[in-house]
């Protein structure tokens, strides 16, 4: 520039006067055979010492400056024209392609998918984003060559991603140490709480399920990197193979329900399922046929079954045996009402209910009695399940509510028996829990 200065002064009237001299487009031949030899020497140079992502960043910005340079040197010459961006284009576009041959051969053979939602992060929100967008016209002829590589980063992860989602989710087989539960909770939760652990806040993921976490590391990975519609198809896919594989493994109930529970509600909060199924069908990548399964809909079936059978499964170890004196005294009621042939049978169920032998009032007391001690070991020993899988204590209020409402109603229907059945003394005898002190134990359990 200093030379072209000091031999065509910079008016605009000498500068214009050249521009009949000389055809642009032999201009552009011209320059392009003195320094397409020092371009692709230098992005060779970059691609022999560099990583992928240094080799992009590198060479975008060596691109960028000899790109912004040859436009500001055209300028002088074709002032009238420089703003027209396909008049460099003889000179910028095979200086591109030295990039993209360099570029291409790499992406295609990446594996890795850090590596390439960082290419993405580089070309998306460094070069194109910020030093583009300060230069847009002198650079505006470099433009489609990072279109298109961004292009093949994108077609690359996504292939990638795919091949993730089946290898290391759909086709997972744990370990045994990966069924290792409630151990792995315990040994997490034993060193937050030491003071001497060198380790003070491990890994969360440690405790997870494995397809758990890689599902969601890699939905977190790809949300910014990827279009929404491509990745919305990608994520259903994962999520819905997340799910079917922690349902056939071999967790427990608690485990189960707190792993769906994280995909729906903890860990997706990062991906906006927020959107209704309808919505998220018009966002579908065109790959992702409009019959497939809504992932999220059928997670939430599952979430909700788990749910009922960890709710009736506790309700049972607790309240079961007053449930099956209910179910007997429901039965000979209804043996009753029908009117039994069997004039024997009749005057058997035609007793008095404390009469019969399985209601006697001993036989009541044994019943409470297991139930008691159910109240006193087996449930405590189930909340404290719950706080190691469930740490939200919002969530264990909610999923504890149905199994107290549960066992309060099993009390309530055996005390109106007893009130309606027996005497005074044998309802003392029975010494059967009142339901406010019930309601109390229960509420410091949570």
């Amino acid at each position: 520039h200093q030379l072209f200065d000091k031999f065509f002064p910079s008016t605009s009237e000498d500068s214009s006067s050249l521009a009949p001299l000389v055809d642009p487009l032999i201009y552009c031949e011209q320059r392009l055979s003195l320094i397409k030899g020092i371009v692709s020497q230098r992005i060779s140079e970059y691609s022999k010492k560099e990583t992928l992502p240094s080799l992009t960043r590198s060479g975008c910005a060596y691109l960028m400056q000899v790109c912004q340079q040859e436009h500001q040197l055209f300028d002088k010459f074709f002032p009238s024209t420089s703003e027209d961006s396909s008049s460099l284009a003889p000179l910028v576009d095979p200086l591109c392609t030295f990039l993209y041959d360099i570029l291409r051969p790499k992406l295609i053979h990446e594996t890795n998918l850090d590596v390439l939602c960082e290419l993405v992060d580089i070309l998306k929100i460094e070069v194109i984003g910020e030093q583009l967008s300060r230069r847009s016209e002198s650079l505006a002829g470099i433009r489609p060559t990072l279109d298109r590589i961004l292009a093949d980063i994108h077609e690359r992860l996504t292939f990638r991603a795919r091949t993730h989602i089946r290898d290391e989710i759909a086709n997972y087989l744990p370990l045994d140490e990966d069924l290792n539960y409630p151990a792995k909770l315990e040994q997490s939760a034993e060193t937050k709480s030491d003071p001497s652990s060198l380790d003070q806040s491990p890994d969360v993921f440690k405790t997870w399920y494995p397809p758990l976490e890689k599902t969601v590391s890699c939905l977190s990975k790809l949300y910014n990197c990827l279009e929404q519609a491509v990745f919305t198809g990608l994520a259903q896919e994962a999520v819905e193979f997340c799910s079917v594989s922690i349902q056939v493994s071999e967790l427990n109930f608690s485990h189960l329900l707190e792993h769906l529970r994280r995909i729906l509600r903890g860990q997706t909060s990062l991906f906006d399922w927020s959107r209704t199924t309808t919505s998220l069908a018009r966002t579908l990548s065109p790959r992702v046929l409009e019959s497939q399964i809504d992932a999220k809909k059928e997670l939430e079936k599952n979430l909700k079954a788990t749910c009922e059978e960890f709710i009736m499964s506790v309700t049972k170890s607790v309240v079961d045996p007053m449930l099956s004196f209910v179910t007997k005294v429901t039965a000979v009621r209804v043996a009753l009402s029908s009117g039994a042939q069997n004039q024997k049978l009749e005057s058997a169920m035609g007793k008095p209910l404390k009469d019969q032998a399985f209601a006697s009032p001993d036989k009541v007391a044994e019943i409470v009695q297991k139930v008691n001690a159910a109240m006193q070991n087996e449930l405590p020993r189930v909340m404290e399940k719950m706080k190691l899988y469930l740490q939200n204590p919002s969530t264990r209020t909610i999923l504890f509510k149905p199994i107290k409402t549960n066992i309060i109603e099993a009390h309530e229907q055996v005390q109106s028996l007893l009130t309606k059945e027996y005497s005074q003394e044998e309802i003392t005898n029975i010494n059967m829990v009142s339901i406010a002190e019930l309601q109390a134990q229960l509420d410091k359990l949570v």
